[in-house]
């Protein structure tokens, strides 16, 4: 299988079906969403984060292959963001730049992180939400306690030494990372090296039940035309009735919400002619916003296809591309973890993405492993072809989920 790209977004073809769309019956109405409560100037960082999600949903999407990508932007930046305060020097400035960081102090960036962190978890009750960090070192290596303790302070990170050479320590590691994605992410390290000296670990774990859930007796079964082409079969979900939706000459928006509304899914439907790619090319924050400013409720007629993704990525070449260069080599500068030198040997992203009638479950482990040295009729939105899909935060607009679903 091709594998899901993440930002979260869906595309969806132009079709008329009579006598499948029904207005299917909400949940409980859940508490109004409150505003996860940023400090002045933080607004900033949350362009920046979403700057990185779509520069990084590109390159994701540059070094693999596949059709369908998902990534979590979020825990990328959570894990980096605890790697970045083990940094010095030009690599330090490298990381921030990968991060497109700029503007802020040291402590205004680790406050940044807990803020958000702390906000994510409280903003919905209604929708599960896990976040939880780790830092893994082999027993004895000399790590460095202010390094551990701002991550601990700020991410709540916990610690742990480990016996890396014992015949179970990948089993322990993995572990934490399946309680921690609720089993959903059971193995995302394959082994450790025996230069392996010390790993941060970010896990996501999130599930959503939509607002305004479809109808599973009006699934149906129906072509999905992929970009090269080709056609598979997908159970083709179906529902008439009221969404945030706007659409330009380039593609039409729909957003789906989750629980309290805190939380939604915004799809990104490129019109006929227009690629993923292309629509991909022209995001950043400040089109993001201009799409999200454009959106008016409207009656809409919605297919959107289930489907579920699984996917592992080696991040280094990805991050590289955004201007982390040196933090993979031998001239990296880890000096804030230990005085004995460490380089990045590998960042492991690993995530999984399941959407159906009910909502949508979803999770992401990054592991980060050092070595030593609107229209006036009702508009159809038919999902029947590649599309984007983002799952955001309302409040802030930063994005924790996104995903491109190619075939």
């Amino acid at each position: 299988m091709k594998t899901l790209v993440s930002l979260i977004v869906s595309a969806f073809l132009l079709t008329s079906i009579a006598g499948i769309f029904t207005s299917c019956t909400e949940p409980e109405v859940a508490a109004a969403a409150g505003d996860i409560p940023l400090k002045v100037g933080m607004e900033k960082k949350v362009e920046q984060d979403n700057d990185f999600s779509f520069d990084l949903l590109r390159q994701t999407i540059a070094y693999n292959a596949e059709s369908n990508v998902f990534i979590s932007p979020l825990s990328m930046s959570i894990a980096l963001g605890m790697v970045r305060n083990g940094a010095a020097g030009t690599t330090l400035n490298e990381i921030e730049q990968a991060l497109r960081l700029s503007g802020m102090s040291n402590d205004e960036i680790n406050d940044y992180y807990k803020i958000m962190r702390e906000g994510l978890l409280a903003v919905d009750p209604k929708t599960k939400l896990n976040i939880a960090n780790s830092i893994w070192y082999r027993t004895g290596f000399p790590v460095k306690s202010d390094f551990l303790n701002v991550n601990k302070s700020y991410f709540n990170a916990e610690v742990r030494a480990l016996d890396f050479g014992a015949p179970g320590a990948v089993d322990i590691i993995n572990s934490w990372c399946a309680k921690a994605t609720n089993d959903l992410i059971k193995k995302p390290l394959d082994r450790i090296s025996a230069d392996a000296m010390l790993y941060l670990i970010n896990a996501i774990y999130f599930k959503g039940v939509w607002v305004k859930q479809f109808d599973a007796k009006k699934t149906y079964k129906t072509d999905f035309l992929a970009e090269n082409g080709e056609r598979t079969q997908v159970d083709m979900m179906v529902q008439k009735d009221t969404f945030l939706y706007a659409e330009d000459e380039k593609a039409q928006y729909l957003d789906m919400p989750y629980g309290n509304k805190a939380v939604s899914m915004t799809v990104l439907l490129p019109k006929d002619g227009i690629t993923t790619g292309q629509l991909l090319e022209e995001l950043s924050a400040g089109e993001w916003a201009r799409i999200h400013k454009s959106m008016q409720r409207q009656e809409v007629n919605v297919y959107f296809p289930k489907f579920k993704m699984e996917n592992k990525y080696e991040m280094k070449d990805p991050m590289r591309a955004l201007g982390m260069q040196l933090a993979f080599t031998d001239e990296a500068d880890f000096s804030p973890v230990s005085d004995i030198r460490l380089l990045i040997s590998r960042i492991i992203h690993s995530t999984y993405v399941e959407v159906d009638e009910v909502g949508t479950e979803a999770a992401a482990v990054t592991t980060v492993e050092f070595e030593n040295t609107s229209m006036p009729m009702t508009p159809f939105f038919v999902a029947n072809k590649p599309f984007i899909f983002l799952i955001r935060e309302k409040s802030t607009g930063v994005i924790l989920f996104a995903g491109k679903k190619g075939e």
